[in-house]
């Protein structure tokens, strides 16, 4: 099984880019991490939040591999444990299905989006900047391969 992570935004500051490229190569043995970047919708005054959000998830479902179980990063999803995250990734690789996480932009995603999920994880009750976001889904991947693998990473 590869994941993708498909996200709204594009040119992550530096600690971010070597965050996540950090643990990309961590998991390349388990779960190969690809990264997708989305152009956002166009914002500012005088323009349309609602259809900035419509054309990211446009682009958003383009992005999307074939036959992927797709799960959107959302507030309103299910707040895993790392422990229930890892059973979450054993669930996916029996399935025999790549794997595709979606992260939205400012407003979240699009109601396409989310009807195309297959399900929704929600990191918490917390508001994320969203390029955090990525390095976090990222270390808590990881974090769930290493359980799978029984490597000492988590401690908990």
């Amino acid at each position: 099984m590869k994941a993708k992570l498909i996200a709204v935004g594009e040119r992550a500051p530096r600690w971010v880019a070597e965050g996540f490229s950090e643990y990309q190569k961590r998991l390349s043995h388990w779960l190969p991490l690809e990264l997708a970047e989305v152009e956002p919708g166009l914002r500012g005054k005088g323009r349309d939040a609602l259809r900035a959000t419509f054309d990211e998830g446009a682009r958003v479902l383009a992005a999307l591999p074939k036959q992927a179980t797709v799960v959107a990063l959302d507030g309103r999803g299910k707040p895993w444990s790392s422990e229930q995250l890892a059973q979450r990734l054993e669930h996916w690789r029996a399935q025999g299905r790549d794997l595709a996480l979606l992260i939205g932009g400012p407003e979240g995603h699009a109601p396409e989006v989310l009807a195309r999920a297959d399900e929704s994880w929600s990191l918490g009750p917390l508001t994320l900047p969203h390029m955090l976001v990525r390095l976090v889904a990222a270390e808590q991947l990881y974090r769930a391969a290493a359980l799978l693998a029984n490597h000492p990473y988590h401690r908990a």
